[in-house]
């Protein structure tokens, strides 16, 4: 079992304290690493580091940071199996999400490498006498804090377009998933970062976290997580006035229509449902079917989960990993088992081994089920039946949430129709509602979050812009 240390101002160092904690894998309950438990001290430390690095950071050529970031993206293709490991030993991941996982945040390290030439200004022609544009400058120091789910790529959309905008980050990952960040932190240390440009602080969120939210020299909060927490994360930086890019839960709907090929769409909910056993913010968590074919989906829905293997995530061919810890294990019982009360039927699975959970498929639900309006974050696809296509478009809008949705039919017309009016950030026409590229904007809106992420969404939410005229003669004044 190897302890790990903090990474502030380009040095490797304990908590001040000299307190740490467990990492715990998920699948084994065996304790997988000891991690620094950082507390106000070593969040005062990372800041100082932090804001000492701005102006230097700042200063770099956009190249030089642009080689820094592409180059992580060429350490990390090199390390991939020595990041799957961690990925799968702390977080659960089964081998198949950590490839893909990885493949992914190599191709967003690249995008960000290729944008951090590209923030730029514009010029307006509304005077002849003066030459007036605008300018974007970095916000300064970027607190950036990731979740526990897709740890990896999670956190890079906020590190790596953090530093390719020229501000200096202070990274707080999950404590659930804290080595991954820290080997985010030695994978720039790889690639010779200015020392204080990047700190990773590990501990608990309601001190670390709140130490660095409060502190003067924070500039920006970027946060992935749940909603409760980003709440609170809102309200403190609000205190602060400082602003936010929150992305948050989800309550996903998969609108499946009667005309819809329904192996195809069977495929698209039981990925949608149960990729990383349901714990991704726009994982399907609401199934809404045309009720001609509700029956027949569902059962062959049933059948497709019941066929997935599933159990230690080291094996490739795991479909279905662990839950994250105990409590969430019971939690998403939970749910199951009161949807049962309440009247639906269990079609497959409910039961779970250890943190395994197998994949759940529920029909005869009704909207006024826990398990339909609240975000489940587990293996469990609630099936719901509709008259048509309006009533599943006010069943879909139905909820706090608004993050994504995916929408099964092959009549184009119908599928417009569904697409600009669902109240979420995302639609996918013909997929499942969880798909993301790394230029595209990615966020929701309602209680999912708010602002964007991602290519040259996130240059224009880590940057200050600023208007610059230049008279090209003397103005004349009034007085």
């Amino acid at each position: 079992m190897k302890t790990y240390q903090m990474f502030i101002g380009g040095e490797w160092v304990d908590a001040v304290s000299g307190a740490t904690f467990d990492d715990v894998n998920p699948y084994t309950g065996e304790v997988f690493a000891r991690v620094q438990k950082g507390d106000d001290k070593d969040a005062d430390r990372a800041m100082a580091d932090a804001y000492a690095a701005r102006k230097p950071w700042s200063s770099t050529r956009s190249l030089e940071r642009s080689l820094v970031i592409s180059k992580a993206a060429q350490v990390l293709e090199e390390s991939r199996m020595e990041f799957a490991e961690v990925l799968t030993a702390e977080g659960g991941s089964t081998f198949g999400k950590a490839m893909f996982e990885i493949s992914q945040t190599v191709d967003l390290l690249l995008t960000a490498g290729a944008d951090a030439k590209r923030i730029l200004g514009e010029t307006f022609h509304t005077d002849p006498r003066k030459l007036s544009m605008t300018l974007r400058r970095p916000k300064g120091t970027v607190l950036a804090i990731s979740p526990w789910n897709f740890p990896l790529i999670l956190s890079m959309y906020k590190v790596a377009y953090g530093l390719a905008t020229g501000n200096t980050v202070v990274f707080k990952p999950s404590s659930e998933t804290p080595v991954i960040g820290l080997k985010i932190g030695e994978l720039f240390e790889r690639c010779e970062l200015l020392p204080g440009a990047l700190n990773v602080v590990t501990g608990p969120g309601s001190v670390l976290g709140n130490a660095l939210i409060d502190d003067d020299r924070c500039s920006y909060v970027t946060i992935t997580g749940e909603t409760s927490t980003g709440r609170i994360v809102a309200q403190r930086a609000a205190a602060g006035l400082k602003e936010c890019t929150l992305e948050l839960g989800g309550k996903n709907p998969l609108i499946i229509l009667a005309d819809a090929d329904i192996d195809y769409a069977v495929n698209a909910a039981s990925f949608g449902a149960f990729m990383h056993q349901g714990q991704i913010c726009m994982s399907v968590g609401r199934v809404v079917v045309e009720e001609p074919i509700v029956e027949e989906f569902a059962a062959k829905l049933a059948e497709k989960a019941a066929s997935l293997p599933a159990g230690d995530p080291t094996i490739p061919e795991t479909v279905i990993g662990p839950l994250i810890n105990e409590d969430q294990v019971k939690k998403v019982d939970g749910y199951v088992q009161d949807a049962v009360a309440a009247g639906a039927k269990l079609l497959a699975g409910g039961k779970y081994e250890g943190r395994v959970y197998q994949a759940t498929v529920l029909s005869n639900v009704t909207r006024d089920m826990r398990a339909w309006q609240e975000e489940i974050f587990g293996p469990v696809a609630p099936v719901l039946a509709v008259a048509d296509e309006k009533e599943a478009l006010e069943v879909a809008n139905d909820t706090i949430y608004g993050l994504s949705a995916g929408v099964i039919t092959p009549d184009l017309e119908k599928a417009i129709y569904l697409a600009e009016g669902l109240e979420v950030g995302m639609v996918h026409v013909n997929d499942a509602s969880i798909d993301a590229e790394a230029s595209v904007p990615f966020g929701g809106s309602k209680w999912s979050g708010q602002g964007r992420e991602g290519g040259r969404y996130s240059l224009d939410a880590l940057t200050e812009l600023k208007w610059v005229t230049i008279q090209k003669e003397k103005r004349s004044y009034p007085f």
